[in-house]
């Protein structure tokens, strides 16, 4: 993998030396204390042990969705295939998962957990080349992460992959079931019009076509767009589609029934803004809020 480099460019323009951390719990600490800043992700606990070993790291995303944290502390270590197996297991015995949240963050949360799009995170200072092809031939939720220590005060986390994945057939076919009564995305999408089929493919393609960076989660109720973090969540209704992004309304000119403040209102996914769009007019005078969200996170 090429080395990423960092220049600072006071007092002229000289490069920064980079190093790993002398200790890699060092590593871990810093990432549990600072996890929901780097990833997005509350942390759960570290070392949970589990049968037959212990999981580094594990949290819940903004999605309500496990994340398993898998450290690499030397070039021989198969990091992937031990995340892969925590991932398995955790599938197996979701109910010892539920019971860490409600320990850790109350009942409510725990309700909460969304099983359509576990994730495993594989940190390392660096990976083989052949460890970013293994994990695109597994059609899993795996993300692997390089990082870089510069001096005492700045670190850099490079993304290396962008999985693309589905949720498991079985989860699916449960979604609704679990939701006490709401519909599911996929059915949603499934029953609307064709015009609004059309519209949500529209805006589909349009963000993830703003970098390769973005992924695309499909959840129970709604679709997340990421980077890091989302930065927009959508859901399909028969007459509209809502677009929530992570944008501070009070930065935007707000237009009641088409771009609304939604801090104190209840809905599903992240983002403070709601975009309503009921056709290709619509779609297009949003894209540049869009685009916001897209360079802003």
């Amino acid at each position: 993998m090429a080395d990423f480099k960092l220049f600072s460019i006071q007092n002229g323009v000289n490069e920064l030396p980079s190093s790993q951390v002398a200790l890699e719990r060092e590593l871990q600490t810093l990432l549990e204390k600072n996890m929901m800043t780097f990833f997005g992700v509350t942390f759960l606990r570290s070392e949970y042990k589990i049968t037959n070993g212990r999981m580094d790291s594990i949290g819940i995303d903004e999605n309500n969705c496990p994340v398993i944290f898998e450290y690499k502390r030397s070039i021989n270590e198969n990091v992937i295939n031990q995340g892969l197996f925590y991932l398995d297991w955790l599938l197996d015995h979701k109910a010892d998962f539920k019971l860490l949240v409600m320990e850790e963050l109350g009942l409510e949360k725990a309700e909460q957990i969304d099983w359509s799009m576990p994730c495993v995170i594989c940190i390392a200072s660096d990976f083989t080349k052949f460890d970013e092809h293994a994990v695109n031939q597994m059609q899993r939720n795996i993300k692997l992460v390089k990082y870089r220590k510069y001096g005492d005060e700045l670190i850099a986390f490079e993304f290396l992959n962008t999985p693309q994945v589905q949720p498991a057939v079985e989860e699916m076919a449960t979604l609704v079931k679990k939701v006490k009564g709401d519909k599911s995305f996929q059915k949603h999408l499934e029953e609307t019009r064709e015009q609004i089929r059309t519209l949500y493919l529209s805006i589909h393609d349009y963000i993830l076509s703003l970098g390769d960076d973005v992924a695309e989660n499909q959840l129970k109720l709604y679709v997340a767009f990421k980077k890091v973090r989302n930065i927009a969540c959508v859901e399909v209704y028969q007459n509209n589609i809502l677009i929530h992004l992570r944008l501070n309304p009070d930065t935007v000119e707000l237009k009641p029934g088409k771009i609304e403040d939604v801090r104190d209102k209840g809905h599903w996914g992240t983002g403070d803004l709601r975009l309503i769009i009921k056709n290709g007019d619509d779609f297009e005078n949003v894209k540049p809020l869009i685009d916001r969200a897209y360079f802003e996170n």
